[in-house]
C-alpha cells in the first residue's frame, strides 16, 4: 500500500479495509520515513512498512515480517 495514492491515501485505505473486517496482511511503502507518518500507518492497521525505493532485500523483509511462508 503506497502512502501517496490519487483518490485515497494509503493510511485512509488501510483504515477502510480494516473497518470492513478485512484481515489480509498489508504492507506500506512511501518515499518518506517521518516517524509520525509511519506511526499513523501502523495505527491504521498496517502489518509492515518499508521506505522506498523498494529493493529485493526490503521485499524479502516485508514477506518475512508479515509471515509469508511461500
Amino acid at each position: 500500500m503506497d502512502k501517496d495514492m490519487p483518490i485515497m491515501n494509503g493510511i485512509e485505505a488501510t483504515k477502510k479495509l480494516r473497518e470492513m473486517g478485512i484481515h489480509s496482511k498489508i504492507a506500506g511503502v512511501s518515499t518518506r520515513s517521518m516517524e509520525r507518518e509511519v506511526q499513523e500507518f501502523m495505527e491504521a492497521g498496517l502489518d509492515d512498512y518499508q521506505q522506498k525505493p523498494l529493493t529485493i532485500a526490503k521485499l524479502i523483509s516485508i514477506l518475512h515480517n508479515i509471515g509469508y511462508n511461500g
